[in-house]
């Protein structure tokens, strides 16, 4: 059978329903990850046990269908979540010991898109390096006939059992009524973390809050300035405490805070590493190359270890299992929790921030005042490149050289100066650099030395 290849992403599976995923790819991408799964669990597909859910994007149930007959066709059975937040799904694979699991979603893409996010034993992600590339082959190559004996499927309802699980990370009692505006992006959001907030006993303002693939309101990613501006106007107009946004699947979740600022992901990190880090003292924290020193600075500060890793939910997964850290946060909205199967959840740092601001009496804002006078970031800007190797090496030449610079490569190029640093990286599905920088004088000299890098990058 032949399948598209630019659908195995480095993360994940993803493209149009229909164009590049329809039902028959579903089929045999379910095949061809049973074996995979099988194969990495060192068993057979007989005795193997894989997860299922699927997020509320139209095509879904349709296509988690044919993953789900794919895998049962191969002998492998199933447990199926049914419609649930991408989280849920790592906890039902990693609470009862599965071989692996599937997550029918696109995640924040457009409505047109479909996917599937994979996960082996201890809900550690599948990447283009380890299983993704090989369930392609194994579908071009042709899957044959199937099992003799079909595998079986059984259905669970992981709700209450998830939301006492991410519940076990505060005090609910620390909680006080804020006001909160939620945008869930007619995403997983709705059901998944609602429950939640409601039993905090805040004062929701609920936008978008029930699960609908149409999108009526916006995509649903929050990472987009045109997509938050929603929940931006809404604190705003309303007065609330601070807003949270999601994405489509649920797994990440980004603040606005009181002012009506949206909070960036390595500040973000930061608070959620220190709040961790009063809890349980002395821990390791990863944070990705592209990050703010802020968060190496304040983990620092708080008694944990920092450590720069590389960016990606796999890597990040594979690290935390390997050497047992607390937390990981990524610029991207991604935070891993070491008790929580080290994987990434929109709802458990949600709970986090809530508990935090009720425990000091702050404000969001308050809190982020002293990080932003003091570290001025550029976020991450891309750029076309025709030859992103030979680019890379012009840049790292060019600046590595240079007086002070300390060079690195944990992702693409890093190279820190004592006041100011950044970080260029190629994309893994685009002829794209992305460059993050970092100043620590002032948004001035920021802002120059950004147009100065991206001059060399553009040139």
């Amino acid at each position: 059978m032949s399948v598209p290849p630019e659908i195995f992403k480095a993360y994940d599976i993803r493209g149009l329903y229909g164009d590049q995923i329809g039902p028959d790819t579903a089929y045999a991408i379910g095949r061809g990850f049973a074996r995979v799964i099988a194969g990495l669990a060192g068993k057979p597909v007989s005795e193997t046990t894989l997860g299922l859910g699927r997020d509320m994007r139209l095509t879904a149930p349709e296509l988690a269908g044919e993953y789900r007959r794919g895998m049962t066709d191969e002998g492998a059975d199933v447990v199926d979540g049914g419609q649930v937040g991408t989280e849920m799904l790592y906890h039902l694979v990693g609470s009862r010991g599965l071989d692996g699991g599937l997550m029918c979603t696109a995640s924040h893409n457009p409505k047109a898109y479909t996917g599937a996010k994979l996960v082996k034993q201890g809900a550690i992600a599948l990447s283009g390096d380890e299983g993704i590339q090989d369930i392609r082959k194994l579908i071009e190559d042709g899957l044959g006939d199937v099992a003799a004996t079909p595998g079986s499927v059984t259905d669970v309802d992981l709700y209450e059992e998830f939301q006492a699980a991410a519940l076990k990370f505060i005090d609910p009692a620390n909680v006080k009524p804020l006001k909160v505006a939620v945008d869930g992006g007619n995403g997983m959001a709705g059901p998944m973390v609602g429950p939640l907030l409601t039993q905090l006993g805040l004062q929701l303002d609920e936008t978008y809050w029930v699960p609908n693939g149409d999108f009526p309101g916006h995509e649903p990613n929050p990472l987009l300035p045109e997509n938050r501006q929603f929940i931006i106007d809404l604190v705003r107009e309303s007065g609330a405490d601070l807003g949270i946004a999601w994405d489509g699947d649920a797994d990440r979740c980004f603040f606005i805070d009181d002012t009506g600022e949206f909070v960036d992901g390595d500040f973000l990190t930061a608070i959620l590493a220190q709040h961790l880090l009063a809890k349980s003292p002395g821990e390791t924290i990863l944070y990705d190359a592209r990050a703010s020193r802020v968060v190496a600075d304040l983990v620092t500060a708080a008694g944990g270890t920092p450590e720069v890793n590389r960016v990606g939910h796999a890597f990040f997964k594979t690290r935390m299992k390997r050497e047992g850290s607390l937390f990981g946060g990524e610029v991207s909205g991604h935070y891993y929790f070491r008790d929580f199967h080290c994987a990434d959840s929109g709802t458990i740092p949600a709970l986090l921030i809530l508990e935090k601001l009720s425990s000091e009496g702050a404000k969001l804002s308050e809190l982020l005042a002293p990080l932003r006078a003091k570290y001025f970031i550029s976020g991450e800007i891309n750029s076309t490149v025709a030859d992103g190797p030979a680019k890379m090496a012009e840049i790292e030449a060019s600046y590595g050289s240079l007086p002070g610079a300390v060079v690195t490569h944990v992702d693409g190029v890093s190279v820190d100066f004592e006041d100011w640093h950044f970080n260029v990286r190629m994309s893994n599905t685009e002829p794209l650099l992305r460059l993050c920088l970092e100043s620590l004088n002032s948004q001035a000299d920021m802002e120059a030395k950004r147009d100065e890098v991206l001059g060399v990058i553009r040139a």
